[in-house]
């Protein structure tokens, strides 16, 4: 295996960071309404609960969207990126999720505005798209010497560390018992990548009901912390 050259393996850090300005933070994607149902209580149950999440719905879709998403950049295959954008938009189950994905979409433009990192038509083309957050940042990575795989365990890990602080916060959990939620999904996630790198469109999927209900939820609970 060819090893990352510095300058990507630089740009994968600071796209996995908590400290990129796209507001990832800001969601819980259902762990606040699952907490408000009392269906996590503890660190148990938070560490099962994102695990689910990680092979039942990142796996099968926003992974397998990132992982045609990037060759599709390479080659500028506008009809392919749009089809991809439109199928994230269409599987987005209720109005924060879809906020969720096109508002850190929209965010992660306006950082690569102040970068020199893609070619001009492409982020234009991008910018007319509605983009979400996995075709924006698929064309990040499209012009480096990166390979897709890495580019999936950065998203995924970037995911794990943003559910994570939600679960700390809302359970309520320690730093402790986070570090041991994120070495697990440490374990889990290069598997999760893995099945994902195998799924054509036909077995790309996003079904996850109970998920679905929480999120709806969320949007007339009580007291909430996160945007989703």
């Amino acid at each position: 295996m060819t090893p990352l050259n510095s300058s990507g393996l630089l740009l994968l850090m600071q796209l996995s960071s908590p400290a990129l300005p796209v507001g990832g933070f800001s969601y819980s994607e259902g762990i606040e309404s699952a907490v408000d149902a009392g269906w996590i209580v503890d660190e148990s149950s938070a560490s099962e609960w994102i695990c689910d999440q990680l092979k039942l719905s990142l796996s099968r879709g926003d992974l397998s969207v990132l992982a045609q998403a990037v060759p599709a950049w390479k080659t500028f295959d506008k009809k392919r990126l749009m089809e991809l954008n439109d199928w994230v938009l269409s599987t987005r189950e209720s109005s924060e999720t879809r906020l969720q994905t096109e508002q850190m979409g929209r965010s992660l433009v306006e950082w690569i505005k102040n970068q020199e990192l893609v070619e001009h038509d492409k982020l234009d083309f991008l910018i007319a798209l509605s983009p979400t957050w996995p075709l924006s940042f698929a064309l990040v990575i499209a012009p480096l010497d990166i390979g897709v795989k890495d580019c999936l365990l950065a998203y995924a890990f970037s995911w794990a560390e943003n559910i994570v602080q939600a679960s700390i916060k809302t359970v309520p959990l320690g730093q402790k018992s986070g570090q041991r939620i994120l070495a697990t999904l440490r374990q889990k996630i290069p598997e999760a990548v893995e099945y994902a790198l195998t799924l054509s469109d036909n077995d790309r999927q996003s079904f996850t009901p109970g998920l679905a209900i929480l999120c709806a939820n969320h949007e007339t609970q009580y007291s909430r912390l996160f945007r989703s």
